[in-house]
């Protein structure tokens, strides 16, 4: 049998808590089942100061201290002497790499001689000159730049110079689940008899959620059986800097409003399985949020994936995948455009199934298989 080729992909990676962590444990499971037998994949895990002294999966090859520009050129050094790694994958989001102005990464980049191909989770428009250099540097060294959306591609040719060409749109993955009506996993967590709206993700205080409960008052006075629920930990960094400052923020809006039988913090990072059993349990997801900038949102996907329409701001993302038939758009920071959005969705039983229906088909391209099948084919240019 032949030496085994290994493709890296380098970003965050669990049991470390964040959402370049989930995304690159997703991508790479699912490229372990479409990839060939003499094909492997392998894991360069970031971690900060907090998390060096997580215990990886055998997969993880190299780890990197975000904070030692030493280590990026060590591991560098070391890809470039082992032939059997043909390119690297990395999993690109502002604060996960070390140095001011990204310089750390770029100490990476340079001593690199292998190809590498750079997904991009952020890219904000009309960028500042610091912001801007980093992310032309980036597609200087990349042999392809990876985008979520198709308003990306627009951002970086415009805002940024970066040539089409070199950019390649694949969507955020989802998770296959079947698709059912709310009641079956409501009934399994205990929920059956109220009507369920829901958010997830790591709390931190740029999520807007104090709008999604001041919106409540009026939903649960036509609709008493509504709740709330508000799941996921606060973000470790934040929890580390500020505590639960930004959830006791919340908790005072919801007893001074009066709403503590309508919301409940579900306090914990979810595994997948749990996670995904709240998704379909979910009558209507709720997207909220202080920017409209967010180039891609894997919650989002994640919850039109199980089926569920969306009440989201109409971030970039959001613009792009929640229509009419799918979902609402409303106002950023409107607590009353929530408010009348649920309301309309809740008064019609029809609606919102058929836009959950709508979402759940839309969604069926995005299933983890086949977005690790448009890697592959992305890096079979290179593997060549």
């Amino acid at each position: 049998m032949g030496k085994t080729n290994k493709i890296l992909f380098m970003g965050t990676y669990p049991p470390r808590e964040c959402g370049i962590a989930t995304f690159t444990k997703d991508l790479t499971t699912a490229f372990g089942k479409r990839s060939s037998p003499d094909l492997a994949h392998k894991i360069i895990a970031m971690d900060d100061r907090h998390s060096k002294n997580i215990e990886y999966p055998k997969e993880v090859m190299f780890r990197i201290n975000e904070d030692r520009i030493d280590e990026y050129v060590r591991v560098a050094k070391k890809i470039n002497k082992d032939d059997s790694i043909k390119l690297v994958n990395i999993q690109h989001e502002f604060g996960i790499f070390g140095g001011k102005f990204l310089n750390y990464l770029s100490a990476f980049l340079e001593t690199l001689n292998k190809p590498v191909v750079i997904t991009l989770h952020s890219i904000p428009p009309s960028p500042p000159d610091n912001i801007k250099s980093i992310v032309q540097y980036l597609s200087l060294k990349a042999s392809r730049i990876v985008v979520m959306v198709n308003k990306a591609v627009e951002i970086l040719r415009e805002d940024y110079g970066i040539p089409s060409k070199k950019i390649v749109v694949i969507s955020h993955g989802i998770h296959e689940v079947p698709y059912e009506a709310s009641m079956i996993q409501k009934t399994k967590l205990g929920y059956g008899d109220r009507i369920l709206l829901s958010s997830f993700g790591l709390i931190g205080g740029g999520k807007g959620y104090e709008d999604i409960i001041k919106a409540l008052p009026g939903v649960v006075k036509e609709f008493p059986d509504t709740l709330y629920l508000i799941i996921g930990a606060t973000h470790p960094g934040i929890l580390r800097k500020d505590g639960e400052k930004y959830r006791n923020h919340l908790k005072k809006i919801i007893t001074r409003l009066n709403l503590k039988n309508h919301v409940k913090f579900v306090n914990r990072y979810l595994e997948l399985e749990e996670l995904l059993q709240y998704l379909r349990a979910t009558d209507i997801f709720v997207s909220s949020g202080r920017g409209l900038h967010q180039i891609t949102s894997g919650t989002l996907s994640y919850a039109m994936g199980c089926g569920r329409p969306a009440i989201t701001i109409p971030f970039v993302h959001a613009k792009e995948i929640v229509t009419p038939e799918r979902g609402i758009l409303v106002e950023l920071g409107n607590p009353k455009s929530f408010s009348s959005a649920i309301k309309k969705l809740l008064s019609d039983e029809l609606l919102r199934e058929r836009m959950g229906e709508n979402a759940y088909e839309f969604t069926r391209h995005m299933l983890w298989d086949n977005v690790a099948g448009s890697y592959m084919k992305v890096f079979e240019e290179f593997l060549k």
